[in-house]
């Protein structure tokens, strides 16, 4: 069984205690910072604005550069797998010629 720890993150001043599994408590950490600048660049000098609107613009921000992540990263598998089905293709044709 898991055992979590608390940890105290600040997040656009304020605080937030999470549980945490010890492995994940320097990624958890860093994943505050991220979110924590984020919002802090969406506030900009408009210390007004509401602290609920922030957060949504600021997931949606970083759900969007996830999903771009992503998108790229399956272009890539694609790329990949176009280039490994030419290479089987011209070792069939070299296999075939040999005989």
């Amino acid at each position: 069984m898991s055992q979590t720890e608390p940890v105290s993150v600040h997040i656009l001043d304020r605080e937030y205690t999470v549980g945490v599994e010890p492995a994940e408590r320097e990624s958890l950490t860093a994943a505050a910072r991220v979110l924590d600048g984020k919002m802090r660049e969406i506030r900009g000098s408009n210390r007004m604005a509401a602290v609920d609107r922030i957060a949504v613009l600021a997931a949606l921000n970083l759900a969007h550069e996830l999903q771009q992540l992503r998108d790229e990263q399956l272009a890539q598998q694609q790329r990949f797998q176009t280039a490994m089905n030419e290479l089987n293709r011209r070792l069939d044709l070299a296999i075939d010629n040999a005989r």
